[in-house]
């Protein structure tokens, strides 16, 4: 990944959102992740502005229903000048491949089909939440990893794990897979609500293809500042 500190633009204003992007540099430098905040208030036509700009696009939706409605979501997302779009791993092998198939559909021609990436276990589910809530009986590691395996076996172009997980998953899965790290947190900011974090060093050390970091940026009293660093610190 060429562009690999992804920016989590995770606001609910245009004018939020504009002052943040004016501060990343020129839209074909940046890669952008819109969630489900920013796509639910300002929808496709947002998406679509901000691709005919010239912005890589990570639109994480985290799509996770049956098959067919998985298949449709995604050839209507594909149409949208999206790099990167995701599922949940939990889903199936069935779902995935339902996403990987409406993405390929709904490319048009001389376009390039964005890249799906599985969502293993979210980074704010600790140990603790995976046994005792989701009553998995594989540690935190394996059950990322068998998420994995699953995604890559069913078409998926890579995964969203934590950047504690990555170097493990490379070892089993290979390098010819994505593996993008949200839970990203400079020394000496806050964890939030994430419980598997890492720094930006931490994280390239790890092995991660890119990382995504939202609140240290956005929420920075100087945002391209606290970018650039963090560009510096995981390049």
């Amino acid at each position: 990944m060429n562009k690999p500190v992804i920016v989590a633009l995770d606001v609910d204003n245009q004018k939020q959102l504009t002052e943040i992007l004016d501060s990343l540099g020129k839209p074909q430098n940046v890669t952008i992740k819109i969630g489900m905040e920013l796509f639910f208030n300002s929808g496709a036509s947002l998406v679509k502005d901000l691709a005919a700009k010239g912005y890589s696009i990570f639109l994480d939706l985290k799509l996770h229903d049956i098959p067919n409605t998985v298949y449709n979501a995604a050839k209507q997302l594909a149409s949208l000048g999206i790099t990167y779009t995701t599922v949940h791993a939990l889903g199936g092998s069935k779902m995935i491949k339902a996403a990987k198939d409406g993405l390929i559909a709904g490319t048009s021609a001389n376009h390039n089909v964005p890249k799906l990436l599985a969502v293993t276990e979210l980074t704010s589910i600790s140990d603790e939440v995976l046994k005792n809530e989701q009553s998995c009986a594989l540690p935190m590691k394996q059950q990322v990893l068998s998420l994995a395996k699953l995604a890559k076996n069913s078409g998926a172009d890579g995964v969203i794990c934590s950047p504690l997980e990555v170097s493990d998953l490379r070892q089993e899965i290979g390098d010819d897979f994505l593996y993008v790290t949200p839970g990203i947190r400079p020394n000496h900011t806050a964890s939030d609500d994430q419980a598997r974090v890492a720094t930006p060093a931490q994280a390239k050390k790890f092995g991660a293809s890119a990382i995504v970091v939202g609140r240290p940026i956005t929420l920075a009293s100087n945002p391209q500042n606290a970018y650039e660093t963090i560009k510096k610190e995981f390049n």
